[in-house]
């Protein structure tokens, strides 16, 4: 088989329409869009959402909330999570995303107090949740905010 013997499977593609090629063809003149009107023209149709002139639905529909422009968002890493690193370890964005334990860094790590921990880390963080922060000293272990 070469190149040149390719073909589609059959039925799988479909001829083209040729446009305005003669009122024989059945498309030519108008080219298939009738006579006048929006649809007729070019970048014709009407707006996604556009409901004939009634009040569109994503108008009618109450808003509410606040988004804050301003959020942190951290990506989140359980205590537990980190028995994998071994003894005296430094446990860093690096590290983390290394162990395949962080994807997404948004705007930081934040370790949570999830799980136990026996070893002793000097885990590297954004931020740290109150009880991560404890167990992690309780196991002689370093919280360092970054």
């Amino acid at each position: 088989m070469k190149l040149h013997d390719l073909k589609p499977t059959p039925g799988s593609t479909r001829a083209l329409r040729r446009l305005g090629r003669g009122t024989g063809s059945g498309l030519g003149k108008t080219s298939g869009k009738g006579h006048k009107g929006a649809k007729a023209r070019s970048g014709g149709g009407k707006a996604p959402g556009f409901e004939g002139g009634q009040m569109p639905l994503y108008r009618r529909i109450p808003k509410s909330g606040f988004k804050n422009p301003f959020r942190k968002e951290y990506a989140t890493v359980n205590i537990g999570s980190l028995e994998g690193f071994e003894d005296g370890a430094v446990v860093n964005l690096e590290a983390l995303k290394a162990a395949g334990l962080v994807r997404q860094v948004k705007d930081g790590v934040k370790i949570l107090g999830t799980g136990e921990l026996t070893r002793k880390l000097t885990v590297q963080a954004v931020r740290f949740s109150g009880s991560a922060r404890e167990k992690i000293e309780k196991a002689g272990g370093k919280a360092e905010e970054v």
